[in-house]
């Protein structure tokens, strides 16, 4: 089995589990306060989607 598919699945869940948490929680002004503003949560979420689908698109190439 090749390691970038459970890595790839791990990111990919756990991203899009932190950007929905992003998304819910977007006019939370108090959350956001330590980190200037900024929606972390939305944009880490985001990289880690990202980051897992290439690992799948990677493990999937990797196959044929």
């Amino acid at each position: 089995m090749d390691i970038r598919f459970p890595i790839g699945l791990l990111f990919a869940i756990l991203g899009l589990i932190l950007a929905v948490f992003g998304l819910i929680t977007i006019n939370d002004t108090e959350l956001y306060a330590r980190s200037l503003g900024r929606n972390i949560n939305l944009w880490t979420g985001i990289l880690m989607l990202v980051f897992g689908g290439l690992m799948l698109l990677s493990a999937r190439k990797g196959k044929k």
